[in-house]
């Protein structure tokens, strides 16, 4: 077992975060978290009640596995 070791597509994930941790944009229903490359991995809140977990950079091919509950993203949905 290798962390970081799963892939998709051929692209292994960079890393795993808390999605308290990352930033949340309420006008664009999009939670960022910085990326190594200098831009910002990205997913939006549709996304995750979705059930997608992969947050992707637009600059680069790193993704970034995102943990989460539904209870803490229906407060998301709840403030908006």
């Amino acid at each position: 077992f290798q962390l970081g070791g799963w892939s998709s597509m051929g692209t292994s994930i960079y890393d795993e975060v808390e999605i308290e941790d990352m930033e949340f944009n309420e006008e664009l229903k999009t939670f960022f978290f910085p990326c190594p490359c200098g831009d910002r991995f990205q997913i939006t809140l549709d996304e995750l009640f979705d059930g997608e977990d992969i947050a992707r950079c637009p600059s680069c091919s790193l993704l970034l596995r995102v943990i989460y509950d539904e209870e803490a993203i229906e407060k998301f949905a709840e403030s908006g």
